[in-house]
């Protein structure tokens, strides 16, 4: 299983990426008012992109355990929650275009909370240095 852990954060590191950069495209074009948001691809490839990233972290996790690793996994997992409400509040749910913008801006500190969670191995990510 070794052998796959390599690969496996590679792909989960750039399908993290890709869907960063597609939820900030994503909601530029809703503030924007771009006919953008409404093509096929729009609706479709985001769906690829996140079932990709989640299926990599199963795979990560299957590899490097649970256990050993619950505090941070945990505060990932977490944040991916925070992130998702917040991410349909900015694209779809928000009822004005101030909230959608407001609740964007909180969906990108929400992703580099993960990110930084990720990079450090520490539940308090970035928030550690406030901490």
């Amino acid at each position: 299983m070794g052998d796959y852990f390599l690969p496996v954060r590679a792909l989960h590191m750039a399908c993290a990426g890709l869907s960063i950069a597609g939820f900030v495209l994503r909601w530029i074009w809703m503030l924007t008012n771009s006919r953008l948001l409404t093509a096929r691809a729009t609706k479709i490839v985001p769906h690829i992109v996140d079932t990709l990233l989640l299926a990599s972290a199963v795979a990560l996790v299957a590899i490097i355990g649970f256990g050993p690793n619950a505090a941070w996994l945990s505060a990932k997992i977490a944040g991916l929650v925070v992130y998702i409400v917040l991410g349909t509040l900015a694209l779809k749910r928000g009822r004005t275009k101030g909230a959608r913008a407001v609740f964007g801006v909180l969906a990108i500190a929400a992703f580099a909370f993960i990110a930084s969670v990720a990079r450090t191995h520490d539940p308090l990510g970035f928030l550690h240095a406030i901490a």
